[in-house]
C-alpha cells in the first residue's frame, strides 16, 4: 500500500500559483537531511516552476530550530507563497508549521488535511480515507488466507484539496471560485 505524496508536490506549486498568480517567486521548504527525497523534490519543483513561469527559492529545515530561520528569510527572498515539501519530519509538526505560516502572513500549502485544519491555508494530498480503506481491504484479504507476498502493490489515486477560509481572510486573500469549486472541504 502506497499513498500519494511527492508525486503531488508540483501540483501543490500550481495550486498556490493559481491562488497568487502575480507572484513571481514562491519558496519551497524541504528537509535537506533526506537527501534522495530532497534532490527529487528540487528537480521536480524546478521543472514545474519553469512550466508555469515561476522562480522557486529552496529553503532548508531539518530541525525545529531551522523553522524560524527559514520563515524569517521569506521577506528577504521576496517570496509571496510557500510550498512545504513532503517529509515525515514535517508531518509531525503540522500545527507548528501552520502557526508559523500564519504568524509570518505567508500563503502556504502542504500535503495533509491536518495542516489546513490547524490553521494552514491549503492542503493537497492523497486521501487518508482512501488509503485506510485500501489497507482495510488488504487486511481482509490476508485474514481470508491470501499471502501478503501474492498481493500486488497498490497506490491510492484519490487526491483531496482542503482550503481554510478563515486563514485566507486573515491573510487578506480572496480564494478564486475555480479553487473553491475543486475543494473537497472548505474550513470556515
Amino acid at each position: 500500500m502506497v499513498s500519494l505524496d511527492t508525486e503531488l508536490l508540483p501540483k501543490r506549486l500550481e495550486l498556490l500559483h493559481e491562488l497568487i498568480p502575480a507572484a513571481p517567486v514562491i519558496a519551497v521548504l524541504l528537509n535537506s537531511a533526506n537527501a534522495a527525497r530532497y534532490e527529487n523534490a528540487t528537480r521536480d519543483l524546478e521543472a514545474a516552476a519553469r512550466t508555469i513561469g515561476l522562480q522557486i527559492k529552496v529553503l532548508h529545515a531539518s530541525t525545529e530550530r531551522d523553522f524560524d530561520a527559514a520563515f524569517a528569510t521569506l521577506p528577504q527572498l521576496r517570496t509571496v507563497g510557500l510550498v512545504i515539501g513532503t517529509d515525515a519530519f514535517f508531518n509531525s509538526r503540522t500545527a507548528q508549521l501552520a502557526a508559523l505560516a500564519l504568524r509570518h502572513a505567508v500563503p502556504t500549502i502542504y500535503q495533509y488535511r491536518e495542516f489546513a485544519a490547524a490553521g494552514g491555508l491549503m492542503s493537497y494530498g492523497g486521501s487518508g480515507t482512501d488509503t485506510y480503506h485500501q489497507a482495510g481491504a488488504y487486511t481482509g484479504r490476508i485474514l481470508k488466507g491470501e499471502k501478503p507476498a501474492d498481493l500486488p502493490v497498490q497506490q491510492s489515486t484519490k487526491a483531496e484539496l482542503f482550503i481554510n477560509l478563515k486563514t485566507a481572510k486573515a491573510l487578506g486573500l480572496s480564494i478564486p471560485l475555480t479553487l473553491l469549486g475543486r475543494a473537497d472541504e472548505v474550513v470556515e
